[in-house]
């Protein structure tokens, strides 16, 4: 069997920060203890991504805020995608295994299958969905030192209650997706 790669993404609905999607494929046997990212704690992700960094090749495809209220969530998936697999560098022939409904992936690929929870039923696509998660995160910690007044390290942009008061009480920041209903109807 050849190269069987997964794709997931995180941050899709959030208010602010960046999308991430991520294409693995496993270089050696995965670590156990794998699923959706959801399902795990904070905790058991960090412990498991560095033996998926080690287990997997990983293509990361950010897509930035502003890229997102330009082009939609649709179109910034299809970017995310793209950069991911740019990146990862498969053949065009490669199984992809991509979360959810929709693909999101350029016509050239011609062997992928969409799977409705692929992160809690495939392995390499858990382990995509685990490493965007904990990138991500990452991320919007360091971006909570930039925006302190808005909390990122504890709710990752997401639209909590601490995130609302935040927008209420502050307006948005540079990060915010704009174009999101939920930001503009707090902004005001």
């Amino acid at each position: 069997m050849g190269v069987v790669i997964g794709v997931d993404e995180v941050g899709r609905g959030s208010w602010a920060g960046p999308l991430l999607v991520v294409a693995a494929y496993a270089r050696t046997d995965l670590p156990e203890g794998l699923a959706d990212s959801k399902l795990l704690s904070r905790q058991q992700r960090e412990m498991l991504v560095d033996d998926i960094k080690t287990s997997c090749e990983l293509g990361e495809g950010w897509v930035q805020p502003e890229e997102i209220d330009q082009h939609g969530l649709a179109r910034a998936m299809r970017i995310g995608v793209s950069r991911a697999l740019i990146m990862l560098a498969p053949a065009f022939d490669e199984e992809i295994i991509m979360d959810g409904l929709v693909n999101y992936c350029p016509p050239e690929f011609t062997n992928v299958k969409c799977v409705v929870n692929a992160d809690g039923l495939h392995p390499i696509v858990s382990a995509a969905s685990i490493y965007a998660k904990v990138q991500r995160d990452h991320l919007m910690v360091r971006l909570s030192q930039l925006y302190p007044v808005y909390r990122f390290d504890k709710h990752v942009g997401y639209g909590t209650k601490l995130h609302s008061n935040m927008l209420k009480a502050h307006g948005p920041c540079r990060i915010h997706r704009k174009s999101y209903k939920p930001v503009q109807l707090l902004a005001v």
